[in-house]
C-alpha cells in the first residue's frame, strides 16, 4: 500500500529530522539550507527509507570533512538544536528593545558555570603545584649593619637589627588580642585566606598602582618569612596559595608565635619583644593593653604611625590606638571597664635605647645612615634589614682629635663657670676639599642629646660669613648706578673702613622700616679710614664688606654662598645684615663653603659614605660630583685674603707653614663665636654658643664662653683639631 507520512505516525529520528528543517527554513535565521528532500515513492517502507539516509551519508563524506565528521553524525544532529539555542543570533526574534540584543538565561547560564569550572580547576591546580618554600627569606634572617672608618677599620656595629623570638605563651593575652584585634580579629576562625581582602588589594593594584589592606595574619606571615615584598598581582596569588597550605600545615598558634616575632615595627626592631623595648623600655611580659594598642598601630607602617616622628603621625597613632582600644571590647577581649583606664595614649620613649651608646660614634652613624639611605635610596624598612657594609668617609686621627680638644674644653668651661657651660653648645665639622666629611663633633651624649650639633642651623655666622661677600663682589662686580653696567671689583679695590658708615644704594642712603639711616660697625666700634677688600679681609675690618654686598647685589650674595655651599634654608633675608652673617649655617656647611675656596672654586656636596655593600656585593651609590661655583682666580683672591687673615690674627703659628687659612667669626649680639680655617686642604669650622633648651631655642650671651678675641676657644679647638698651634 501507499508509504506516504499520514499512513503511519512519524518515529523519532523523523521527528527530529522535521525539526532541524523547520529551523533551517525560518526566514529569521537568514541561512541558506537545501530543500527538503523529496518524500518516498509510495510503496516504500521504513527500511528503504533506511536505506536512503545512508546513502545520503555517504555523500555527505566524501568530501575530507564529511569523512573525518561522518561517524559523529548521529551525535551532531540530536545536539544541533540545543546548540543554535546557545548560539548568539542577533538582534534575537521574538524580542523588542534593547533585550533583543542580550543573551538568553541559557546562555548566561552556560558562560557562568563554564567560568566557574574553569576557575575551579585553575584553583585547584594551582594549590596543588605551590609547595611551601623551604629557605625562610632575608626578612625573616636579619643582620647587623656594620660601619668603617675612612682606613676600612671597624667603627660601630649598630643594633638596627633587633629580634629575639618569643614563645607564645611568654606574650601575654591582651597584646596578642591587641594585634588580632588590628589586623585579623577573624583569625582562629578564617582559612588562612581573606577573599574579600585579595580582591579588593588585587583591584586596587591593578588600577591604582598601590596596595589596600586585607590581608590575614596567615598571609602576613607568609610574606614575612617566605615572599618578598614586592606589591604585585602574582606574589599575592601566591602568598594565597601558600597561606592556606601553611594554615593546614601549622596551628593557628604557631602561625600567630611566627608572626609576631617576625614583624616590623620600625625603629630597627622585628618582633613584639624588640618593639616592646624600643619603644617602652620594657619586656613584652610588662606591657598594657594600652601599650600593647600603640604597638599593634604600627603595624600598619611605623612611618605613618610612630608618634615621635611628627605631629601628623602623633595624630595618627592616636587615632589608631583608640580604635584598636574600641575593637578589643567589641570583640569581647577587653572588658569595658578596663578600657575606661585607658584614656591616656601611651607615649613611648623618643629614641630606641637598644642602640644608642653615648658615644660620639653614634652621631657618626646617624650623619652615616642618613646619607647612605637617601644616596643608595633605600627604605628605612630595606636599611633596618641589615646585611649593609658602609664604608664612610670619616678619619679615626681626626675624629679622635677634635673630639678630645671640644671634650677638654667642655671640662675647662665647667671648671671655671658651671652656670654658664650648663648650656654651653660645640658644633665642628672638617671636610676635604672634595667634599668628604672626615670629622664632626655632634655633642656630649647622643641619648641626652639626640641632635647633631655639627650639622645643627641654629646660630649666625657673624662675620665668618664676610668671605662670601667678597666672592660675589669679585665673582660679579659691582654697580654704581640702578641698571648701568658692572664695575669690576679687585682685592686692590678701596672701601671706607670707618665705623659707622651709612650703608647706601645707587639712590641714597639705605633706610629701615623704623626710619633710621643702616649704618655699618666693626669690632670695637674701631676705625681704620680707607682700606683695600684684601686688607680689610686680613684685619676683619666689617664696614666695607657691609657696602660690598649693596654694590655686587645682595642676590648675588645668596647666589655666591649657596653655590659655594650653603643651604639656601639657612641664608637669611636679603637685608644689609646679610653681609654681615645674619645666616645659621651648620659647621658642616661652613667647612663645606670654605672648602670650596681650597678646591679652586669648584664644589661638591659633604658627604659621608664612600662606599656600601651588602654581604659583599656593590650597591649603586649615587656620589656628589664637584661643580664650577666661582671663577679659579677668584677663589685664589679669596684664599690668599684669608691666609693674610690667619697671619695677621696668629703670626706664631703661621711662621714657617704655608696652605694654610682662616677666619674668625662673631656676631653682633655675642651669641655665637667662629673660627673656619684651612690647611692641608682640609677645612674645619668650629662653633661656640649658648642655648638653654629647656626655655627655647633663642641662643644667649656667650659670656665669656668663647674666650677673648685673642685667643678664643674656637680658634683653640680648631688648631688642636688640625695640629696648628
Amino acid at each position: 500500500m501507499g508509504g506516504g507520512r499520514g499512513d503511519k505516525p512519524l518515529d523519532a529520528d523523523e521527528t527530529l529530522h522535521l525539526r532541524v528543517d523547520a529551523l533551517r527554513a525560518d526566514e529569521t535565521m537568514q541561512l541558506r539550507v537545501p530543500a527538503p528532500p523529496e518524500p518516498p515513492a509510495p510503496g516504500g517502507g521504513r527500511a528503504e527509507r533506511r536505506r536512503g539516509a545512508r546513502s545520503a551519508g555517504r555523500e555527505r563524506t566524501a568530501s575530507p570533512a564529511g569523512r573525518l565528521l561522518g561517524p559523529l553524525a548521529p551525535y551532531t544532529r540530536r545536539i544541533a538544536p540545543y546548540a543554535r539555542r546557545l548560539k548568539p543570533v542577533y538582534p534575537r526574534p521574538g524580542r523588542t528593545g534593547w533585550r533583543r540584543w542580550m543573551p538568553s538565561w541559557r546562555q548566561w547560564l552556560g558562560a557562568t558555570l563554564t567560568s566557574f569550572g574553569l576557575l575551579s580547576a585553575f584553583l585547584v591546580t594551582a594549590y596543588a603545584m605551590t609547595d611551601i618554600p623551604d629557605n625562610l627569606n632575608s626578612y625573616a634572617t636579619q643582620q647587623d649593619n656594620v660601619y668603617f672608618w675612612s682606613d676600612g677599620t671597624p667603627m660601630a656595629r649598630t643594633g638596627w637589627v633587633q629580634r629575639q623570638a618569643m614563645p607564645l605563651e611568654d606574650i601575654p593575652e591582651d597584646v596578642r588580642w591587641a594585634v588580632l584585634a588590628a589586623e585579623n580579629e577573624s583569625f582562629y576562625s578564617d582559612p588562612g585566606i581573606s577573599a574579600k581582602g585579595i580582591t579588593r588589594a588585587v583591584l586596587r593594584t591593578l588600577g591604582q598602582g598601590d596596595t589596600e589592606g586585607g590581608s590575614t595574619i596567615t598571609q602576613q606571615y607568609v610574606k614575612n618569612v617566605y615572599l618578598t615584598q614586592n606589591q604585585t598581582v602574582s606574589r599575592k596569588f601566591t602568598e594565597a596559595m601558600i597561606a592556606l597550605k601553611l594554615d593546614n600545615r601549622m596551628s593557628k598558634d604557631e602561625i600567630l608565635e611566627g608572626y609576631l616575632n617576625t614583624s616590623w615595627f620600625g625603629r630597627g626592631s622585628y618582633g613584639i619583644q624588640r618593639a616592646a623595648q624600643a619603644y617602652y623600655g620594657k619586656d613584652v611580659d610588662k606591657l598594657s593593653a594600652s601599650e600593647a594598642a600603640m604597638l599593634a598601630s604600627l603595624l600598619k607602617g611605623a612611618g605613618l604611625y610612630d608618634p615621635t616622628l611628627s605631629k601628623a603621625n602623633h595624630a595618627r597613632a592616636v587615632e589608631r590606638w583608640s580604635w584598636i582600644l574600641d575593637r578589643m571590647v567589641k570583640i569581647g577581649k577587653l572588658s569595658p571597664q578596663e578600657r575606661e583606664k585607658y584614656t591616656k595614649f601611651p607615649e613611648p620613649l623618643k629614641s630606641n635605647p637598644l642602640y644608642n651608646t653615648g658615644a660620639q660614634s653614634d652621631y657618626l652613624v646617624e650623619l652615616a645612615s642618613q646619607y647612605a639611605k637617601k644616596s643608595a635610596r633605600l627604605t628605612d624598612k630595606q636599611f633596618d634589614l641589615g646585611g649593609y657594609q658602609i664604608y664612610t668617609t670619616f678619619d679615626r686621627k681626626r675624629e679622635k682629635a677634635l673630639t678630645d680638644a671640644v671634650t677638654k674644653a667642655r671640662k675647662k668651661a665647667k671648671r671655671d663657670d658651671p652656670a654658664v657651660a650648663k648650656n654651653g653648645h660645640y658644633g665642628a665639622a672638617s671636610v676635604a676639599a672634595d667634599g668628604r666629611i672626615l670629622a664632626v663633633y655632634g655633642g656630649p651624649d647622643h641619648r641626652k642629646q639626640g641632635y647633631n650639633e655639627s650639622n645643627a642651623t641654629t646660630v649666625p655666622a657673624g662675620t665668618a660669613f664676610t668671605p662670601f661677600v667678597y666672592a660675589a663682589g669679585l665673582q660679579h662686580g659691582v654697580h654704581r648706578t640702578r641698571g648701568g653696567p658692572a664695575t669690576p671689583v679687585t682685592p686692590d679695590s678701596v672701601y671706607d673702613g670707618d665705623d659707622g658708615v651709612p650703608v647706601t644704594t645707587p639712590e641714597g642712603p639705605y633706610w629701615d622700616r623704623s626710619g633710621k639711616k643702616v649704618a655699618a660697625h666693626n669690632d670695637g666700634g674701631k676705625s681704620y679710614g680707607r682700606i683695600t677688600l684684601r686688607e680689610a679681609m686680613a684685619k676683619s675690618v666689617n664696614t666695607p664688606f657691609m657696602q660690598l654686598g649693596m654694590d655686587a647685589g645682595l642676590d648675588k650674595v645668596r647666589q655666591t654662598a649657596e653655590a659655594s655651599g650653603l643651604l639656601s634654608s639657612s641664608i637669611g633675608p636679603q637685608v644689609p645684615a646679610l653681609s654681615m652673617g645674619n645666616s645659621t649655617p651648620s659647621a658642616i656647611r661652613m667647612a663645606s663653603g670654605y672648602a670650596t675656596f681650597a678646591a679652586g672654586g669648584t664644589h661638591t656636596e659633604p658627604y659621608s659614605v664612600r662606599r656600601i655593600t651588602r654581604n659583599g656585593s656593590p650597591v649603586p651609590l649615587a656620589t656628589p660630583r664637584p661643580e664650577r661655583a666661582i671663577r679659579t682666580e677668584v677663589a685664589e683672591q679669596v684664599t690668599e685674603a684669608l691666609t693674610d687673615s690667619f697671619r695677621t690674627a696668629h703670626p706664631e703659628a703661621a711662621a714657617g707653614r704655608s696652605g694654610v687659612s682662616g677666619k674668625a667669626g662673631t656676631t653682633e649680639k655675642d651669641t655665637a663665636a667662629w673660627y673656619v680655617g684651612t690647611a692641608d686642604s682640609v677645612s674645619t669650622a668650629i662653633v661656640v654658643y649658648r642655648i638653654d633648651l629647656a626655655e627655647s631655642l633663642e641662643p644667649l650671651p656667650l659670656k665669656g664662653l668663647a674666650g677673648t678675641s685673642a685667643n678664643s676657644v674656637p680658634y683653640a679647638l680648631w688648631s688642636a683639631a688640625t695640629g696648628i698651634g
